[in-house]
């Protein structure tokens, strides 16, 4: 199982290195490109995993609605919004702004 995990996680790291600058995406618009629909939950371990990956931004990946709610897996208390807002992104309240015209849907990787 492990096996497959890290290969699920590549997959995913594959995808968020793709996310354009400025841009984000969600783990359930990951796993949906990754043919696993149903596997939002995994990307979000997979992001979470992904510290000390330097070339995965998964600081660009949010949830559905935008909400930064991965946020605590980085250093300090406001690391997520503060690379968000250094690209450009407007955050309020952990939320991004206008989340519907920065969303990035991945390409499916079937």
């Amino acid at each position: 199982m492990k096996a497959e995990n890290e290969n699920f996680f590549e997959k995913v790291y594959t995808i968020v290195r793709q996310i354009p600058y400025g841009r984000v995406t969600s783990y359930g618009a990951i796993a949906k490109a990754l043919g696993a629909a149903r596997s939002a939950r995994m990307v979000g371990w997979a992001m979470n995993a992904a510290h000390g990956k330097d070339d995965v931004p998964a600081h660009r990946v949010v949830n559905r609605t935008g909400m930064l709610t991965g946020k605590h897996h980085f250093e300090g208390t406001n690391l997520m919004q503060q690379l968000l807002e250094s690209e450009g992104v407007k955050v309020k309240n952990n939320q991004v702004v206008h989340f519907d015209k920065i969303f990035w849907q991945p390409e499916v990787m079937l």
